[in-house]
This record gives C-alpha cells, sequence and structure tokens, in this order.
C-alpha cells in the first residue's frame, strides 16, 4: 500500500510499507518519461550551445581561441567536480527537489550570462551553470532505477539517455542557426529561457518519489558507500567503462574535424557543425538496446556494442565520405547503446547510495572526456587520423576486455 503525498513533495517507503513501482503503460510512466527527457534535453542543450559561438566569442572579446574555449570546458570541469557532490546530497535531500532546483538554477544562470559585460564573470556564469547541471546528471539514473519497474529499467534509461543526445545535438544546433541571425546574447538568452520553461514543466510532470530512502549526510556515511560500490563485483568495471567509452567518443569527435577541414575534403565550417545529426542513430539505439538488455540481460548485450564501435571506427579510415560517415553512424550507434545499459546496470548493482554510485559513473564518464579527447590532440600531432584511431583502438579494446570480465557476472543486482 502505498502514501499519498501532495504533488510536488518527496516521499520515502516507511517500514511495512510497499509503494509500487512506475510500470511502462501505466498512467505516470508516460510523464515521468517526458520530464526526465526534458530534463536531459536542457541540461545538455545549455552545456553544449556555446560551442558554434566559439569564434564570435573571440571577435566580440578580442581573445584568442584556447580562451575562448574555456566558455565550454569551465561548465564541463565543474560538472564532473559537482558530479562527486549532488549525487551523495540527493542521497540526503531526496531526488526531485535536486534535479528541479538544478534545472531552475542552470536556466538562471544561462540568462544571466547572456547580460555579463566581462569575459570573467562570463566564465564564472558558466561554471556556476556547469555546477548546477551536475544536479540532474548525476541523481536522474538514481530516480529511474528506484521508481521504474525493474522490468522496463533498461528501456526507460535508453530514453533519458536519448534526451541527452537530443539535446546535445539541439543545442548545437539551434545556437548555430540562431547565432547567424541575432546577437549571440539573444541567442545564449533564448536558450537560457527555453530551459527554465523545460524546467518548469518537469517540475509539474514528474511524480513524487516512492522508493526513496534517505541516507544521513556524513563524511562515515560517504566512505562506506564509496567502500560499498568499489567492493561490488561489477561497479567499478562500470566506472572503467564510462571513461573509455566516453574518452574514445569525444576523442573522435574532437578531431575528425580537423580531417575533415583538411586535404582533400575542405569541409566548410557550416557542414561540419551538421555532422552533429549523426547523434540520430544514438537517439535510437539507447532506447532500443536498453529494451534489448531488458530481455536478454546486460552482461550478455553489452560487450557486443563496443565491438560495433570498433567496427565503426575501423570505417572511418577509408577515404570516401560516404564511409566515413557510415563509420561515424555506427560507432555513435554503439557508444550510445553502451552508455544506455551501462547506466541503468550502475544503478541495479549499487543497492546502497545508489545516487553516489551514479555520480561516481558519471565522473568517470566526464573525466575519460577531458582526459582522454585532450591526449588525442598529442597523436593526431604524431600520426594525424591514423594516429588518433590508433589511440581509440586501444581504449576500446581495454573496453572490451573489461566487457567480457562483466560477462562474467549472471545477475544484475548481487545477492
Amino acid at each position: 500500500m502505498s502514501r499519498t503525498s501532495p504533488p510536488g513533495s518527496e516521499t520515502s517507503t516507511m517500514p511495512g510499507e510497499e509503494a509500487p513501482f512506475i510500470e511502462r503503460g501505466g498512467p505516470e510512466y508516460r510523464p515521468t518519461m517526458l520530464a526526465l527527457f526534458l530534463g536531459a534535453f536542457s541540461t545538455f542543450a545549455l552545456l553544449y550551445c556555446v560551442q558554434p559561438m566559439l569564434p564570435i566569442l573571440s571577435d566580440a572579446f578580442g581573445i584568442d581561441p584556447a580562451s575562448t574555449s574555456l566558455v565550454l570546458s569551465v561548465s564541463t570541469g565543474m560538472l564532473a567536480v559537482g558530479l562527486l557532490m549532488t549525487g551523495p546530497v540527493s542521497d540526503a535531500l531526496g531526488r526531485k527537489k535536486m534535479m528541479s532546483l538544478a534545472l531552475l538554477s542552470a536556466s538562471a544562470l544561462t540568462i544571466g550570462a547572456a547580460f555579463m559585460q566581462h569575459w570573467g564573470a562570463i566564465l564564472v556564469m558558466r561554471a556556476l551553470a556547469g555546477l548546477s547541471m551536475a544536479g540532474l546528471c548525476g541523481v536522474a539514473m538514481a530516480y529511474l532505477n528506484e521508481e521504474i519497474h525493474p522490468s522496463f529499467i533498461g528501456v526507460s534509461m535508453g530514453l533519458y539517455i536519448g534526451g541527452n543526445a537530443i539535446g546535445g545535438m539541439s543545442g548545437r544546433l539551434i545556437s548555430g542557426v540562431m547565432v547567424d541571425f541575432v546577437h549571440w546574447r539573444v541567442t545564449l538568452a533564448t536558450m537560457g529561457i527555453i530551459s527554465l520553461i523545460s524546467a518548469i514543466a518537469f517540475m509539474k510532470m514528474l511524480p513524487p518519489s516512492r522508493h526513496f530512502v534517505p541516507r544521513q549526510l556524513s563524511v562515515a556515511n560517504l566512505a562506506g558507500a564509496f567502500r560499498l560500490h568499489f567492493r561490488d563485483a561489477g561497479l567499478p568495471w562500470l566506472f572503467l567503462e564510462a571513461f573509455l567509452l566516453m574518452g574514445s567518443f569525444v576523442t573522435l569527435f574532437n578531431y575528425i574535424v580537423y580531417r575533415l577541414l583538411e586535404a582533400p575534403y575542405h569541409f566548410s565550417q557550416t557542414v561540419i557543425g551538421l555532422l552533429s545529426i549523426v547523434y540520430l542513430s544514438g537517439i535510437y539505439s539507447s532506447a532500443w538496446a536498453g529494451g534489448l538488455a531488458d530481455r536478454l540481460g546486460r552482461p550478455r548485450t553489452f560487450w557486443v556494442f563496443i565491438v560495433v564501435m570498433l567496427a565503426g571506427l575501423g570505417l572511418t579510415l577509408a577515404s570516401p565520405v560516404i564511409m566515413i560517415m557510415i563509420g561515424m553512424l555506427i560507432f555513435t550507434f554503439g557508444f550510445f547503446a553502451a552508455h544506455s545499459i551501462a547506466s541503468g546496470w550502475v544503478g541495479q548493482r549499487a543497492t546502497q547510495a545508489r545516487g553516489q554510485a551514479s555520480s561516481l559513473y558519471l565522473f568517470s564518464y566526464y573525466l575519460g572526456s577531458s582526459l582522454a579527447g585532450t591526449l588525442g590532440g598529442a597523436f593526431w600531432t604524431m600520426g594525424g587520423w591514423n594516429g588518433v584511431v590508433a589511440f581509440i583502438t586501444a581504449l576500446l579494446l581495454i573496453a572490451l576486455l573489461a566487457g567480457l570480465r562483466l560477462r562474467r557476472l549472471t545477475e544484475d543486482i548481487p545477492g
């Protein structure tokens, strides 16, 4: 029997109570997934909307490209740092409250950044926005694993990951088109307003938690949960997978641009920007692979998509543009499928402090983006695209070995 609560409140399960899970096809499933989709869309649209504006910002403030790139890197850096905090904080305060505050803050800070007159002030606002975004990224997976029926975790996590992909793609495309017609400040403020509207819809649609059990926020509890996660047979390997897979993905997209700008391709910046359309294959694969994992099991399916990434990577070595594009599509398909399965797997294996487990996974994810994505530049300098492919191949082979190690796990939830 479940306890009723006012709309928008956070509840927890009391001894002797059995609150129902949200099931696919039930009345709450669609609004739940739409709310989380909007939350993911808003977060990643805000994160990446500045990328097409970088040349314009360089001209507006008279700074070099490396300094201009900080408008994105300070956000991703603070997002990674914030992930170490937001999961444990949500374990104490509640999931919906944390995510709602995160979306409202990130939207307001983005709108505020549009009105800042000094470059340093814009960077401060972007850093704070990145920190705020961690409040949704580090908590949404825990909410899904607690509130969705275990039979539908995979497909539900896939839909959420699809929202990430659409947000990242749309943030680049919308701002890239707008900034050709209106001032960059108007573009940035518009993205913040869109996110603010999405945040309000998120708060109205997302059901309150029913299975959340608060944990006291203390150093002892944090350390105990940390030890618990790293003693698990699967979680440390999943954290490693997050680092390797995201590192591979970002490295490919960072440096394929340089290849396509050079001879014999000489792509324009506009065409390069449209490369984000390949994310559409990941939007499909994230939900499809999650459903497949629900039916066949994560240990059986996860490693297969690392092989798919390797196959797509190999095709990018070809010279014809069509083969390169097909390779990117296959690589993206495999990445989002693997990420979707791993994300759901983390929440299933973490029987306690799920917010912290999700945060550790995503911290590894963004750490891989930062470190591997930067290190790939050295391989580009030394060996061009062949050097980058060799580096990514090494990362994916390690990921495949870890995936085969995870394949030995016969249960998603440790018994």
